[in-house]
């Protein structure tokens, strides 16, 4: 029986050596320059390369973050995807090995047996079964190269996640800060134009004032003071949409470093565009999503050759339980099997055609997200470049509309100026103000979006940074 198998194993294993149908992968070519627009001197140092704790020097920012990569739910379902993927792989992989099975039988019955009558008899069996498909044409192994494909695809798909959060908190945080900043100075306007009105008043009781000055004075206060809640308000949302990302209720977020104290990188080092196709998550995702439809394809191309299946059975049947086990009750049968498709109406070259389209779109979406990608980075790379003299002007701007105002209220007490200068100074101060530290939250926002563009983060290999890492943390 030995020499018998052996010429049968000698078969199998030449056919698993046999070259799998379908194409097989090329990464496409796609557009790529040699720098990113706006990249002023093109380095090898990225700003991708550093963690996500040694860009963001805030201890508090650090310490939310951390808190989001535990709690946040979107990046528990991620996590969880990845798992299931990793199961439909061993899935998929187990096919390529034999199929090994038990069967046992114990039956009773009653039967007529012509002459002799009706007989009342016994079966009992115990069996061993194997069946094996002869992967001739590489049917499983391209099926388990696109869930291996997909696999990868769901892990990119997690850090992709985790980018974005990253990403969303600090954008989150920044905001809040400079919400924290705009209510400052509303507050302080509200304050401002209170004294202004006291003096439109005092000048009005002592007759060298007029009413219409008070009247402006009251709308202008009443104009600055419905800034307070108003701010307020969107101070409250911006720390609810943080606490979600954190996986917490609704809570008031704490904070840490002013907003204008905040340390980035005036001129952050974009890299090489290159690089950005093995760092950036959604790219290597959509690459890997194109490598499991391209095996697809061969999934499909080998449903048009016939499948080769080998069966094996050994055990032992007997009408006497205890004569399973014993030679005369032995059992055995090995067999080989050839099923194909002659006529299936369409089916098979519909399959094809599915696969082959399912693998121009991948591609083309492989394409597109490269591009966008190039896109996203020079943006912020611009962003970070023009928006500091966008800051420096609307600086100047304030200094000197501080000093217009308060000029114009010396220049009013003394005399020299109508009321009118007074509230017109301090109404173009304040929203310059405003718009100052708005443009600041869009230089620190500008180095946040150039991080995730070029796809910095969590890289593969390092571990979660422990909540004990910030001996700041909880505030």
């Amino acid at each position: 029986m030995t020499w018998r198998l052996l010429p049968v194993a000698s078969l199998a294993v030449l056919l698993l050596q046999a070259c799998a149908v379908g194409p097989n992968y090329r990464r496409p070519e796609t557009v790529m320059t040699e720098s990113f627009r706006g990249q002023e001197v093109v380095e090898p140092e990225s700003l991708a390369d550093l963690p996500w704790w040694e860009v963001f020097h805030d201890d508090v920012l650090q310490g939310l973050i951390v808190e989001a990569l535990k709690n946040n739910y979107d990046l528990r379902t991620a996590v969880s995807r990845v798992e299931q993927a990793r199961g439909q792989l061993i899935t998929t992989r187990s096919a390529i090995f034999p199929q090994l099975g038990y069967q046992g039988d114990a039956a009773r019955g009653r039967m007529f047996f012509g002459f002799t009558g009706n007989r009342t008899f016994d079966v009992f069996a115990g069996l061993f079964n194997m069946s094996w498909e002869v992967d001739l044409w590489g049917r499983i192994r391209r099926a388990s190269e696109a869930s291996m494909a997909d696999l990868l695809a769901s892990n990119d798909f997690r850090r992709g996640v985790v980018l974005s959060l990253v990403s969303e908190v600090a954008t989150s945080y920044l905001t809040l800060l400079e919400l924290d900043l705009e209510l400052e100075i509303a507050r302080q306007a509200t304050k401002t134009f209170q004294d202004t009105l006291d003096l439109f008043v005092r000048q009005f009781e002592g007759g060298i004032g007029t009413m219409l000055a008070v009247a402006r004075g009251k709308a202008a206060l009443a104009q600055a003071a419905a800034g307070i809640p108003d701010t307020e308000r969107r101070i409250v949302t911006t720390e609810n949409a943080i606490s979600i990302l954190l996986g917490w209720p609704p809570v008031s977020i704490p904070r840490g470093t002013s907003l204008t104290d905040q340390l980035f990188p005036p001129q952050p080092p974009a890299g090489v565009p290159a690089a950005i196709l093995a760092k950036r998550p959604d790219i290597m995702q959509a690459e890997e999503n194109l490598r499991s439809s391209n095996a697809l394809v061969g999934v499909a191309v080998a449903d048009f050759f016939p499948r080769i299946g080998l069966t094996a059975l050994y055990g032992g049947q007997s009408s006497e339980l205890a004569d399973v086990v014993k030679p005369a009750g032995n059992v055995w049968q090995i067999a080989a099997s050839v099923a194909g498709p002659l006529f299936q109406g369409g089916r098979l070259i519909g399959n094809y055609k599915s696969a082959k389209a399912n693998w121009d779109a991948t591609k083309s979406q492989y394409e597109g997200t490269v591009i966008n990608a190039l896109r996203e980075v020079s943006d912020a790379l611009v962003d970070a470049e023009k928006l500091q003299g966008v800051r420096d002007e609307n600086a100047k701007a304030v200094t000197a509309l501080r000093e217009a105002s308060d000029l114009a209220t010396v220049r009013y007490t003394g005399g020299l100026a109508t009321y009118f200068e007074v509230l017109e100074a301090q109404q173009q101060l304040f929203p310059a103000e405003t718009t100052l530290a708005q443009v600041e939250l869009q230089q620190l926002v500008a180095v946040v979006r150039l991080y995730a563009a070029l796809g910095g983060g969590w890289s593969e290999g390092e571990q979660q940074v422990p909540l004990n890492a910030f001996p700041n943390w909880p505030p």
